[in-house]
């Protein structure tokens, strides 16, 4: 019984009207599955939501009108291939949801409807399961601190004091120069230690660094919508 989710509904290339609805139902099962799993603790836009439950569905007829066909299938390849040149990079995420759409797409357009079904549901729940744990999760009270210094300011020994006083551990994530080579601009992931107070780090700072400009605040992703 278990060996029939790995044999396909399609047979020689050829498929009739019944089994053109079975597969494509089950296309739209399977993005719909990824979908409601992808919106489950994760940001995501409308449009791209919707592509995750229509992926499969267009990519499964790509695959069922090409069975068979080795040159077309080539083709198809190169053409889906365009589709990176003309969208946003995306995160790791949404490149995850859309790759994990078209291979069910390509599973139930060859008819083999059970394995997108099991696959969908397996690795959406492990998905699911990485999220609610918190796995690869940054460090908890991760800040990100700004600073704007002078040209001619020693800024690779000016606060290491401070930093040490107030926060239990940072790194430099970025240097670069602004208003016309004039400033540099340190951008440094932080994370406070218990009870310090972040006006007293903020005032404390602004005194070494001339009173210029400093910030701090959660850790934003930057990202595209897809």
């Amino acid at each position: 019984m278990f060996n029939t989710i790995f044999t396909s509904v399609l047979s020689g290339g050829t498929f009739s009207g019944s089994e053109f609805v079975i597969v494509t139902a089950a296309a739209f099962l399977c993005g719909l599955i990824i979908a409601g799993a992808y919106r489950l603790k994760s940001r995501y836009s409308d449009s791209f939501v919707t592509t995750l439950v229509l992926l499969p569905m267009i990519v499964e007829l790509v695959i069922i009108l090409v069975n068979g066909n080795l040159g077309v299938g080539v083709a198809v390849a190169g053409a889906f291939s365009l589709v990176r040149f003309r969208s946003a990079p995306g995160r790791g995420q949404e490149i995850t949801g859309i790759f994990l759409a078209m291979a069910v797409g390509l599973a139930a357009g060859m008819g083999y409807i059970g394995i997108a079904l099991l696959f969908s549901l397996l690795v959406s729940g492990v998905n699911l399961l990485l999220k609610f744990l918190h796995f690869g999760a940054e460090s908890k009270g991760m800040q990100m601190l700004k600073i704007a210094v002078p040209e001619n300011l020693d800024y690779e020994n000016r606060f290491e004091d401070t930093f040490r006083k107030y926060l239990k551990e940072y790194s430099y994530e970025d240097v670069r120069t602004t208003n016309m080579g004039s400033l540099y601009k340190l951008t440094l992931s932080v994370v406070l230690k218990e009870n310090a107070s972040s006006r007293e780090l903020l005032d404390e700072l602004r005194t070494l660094n001339g009173n210029l400009d400093i910030s701090l605040g959660r850790m934003v992703e930057a990202r595209e919508a897809l």
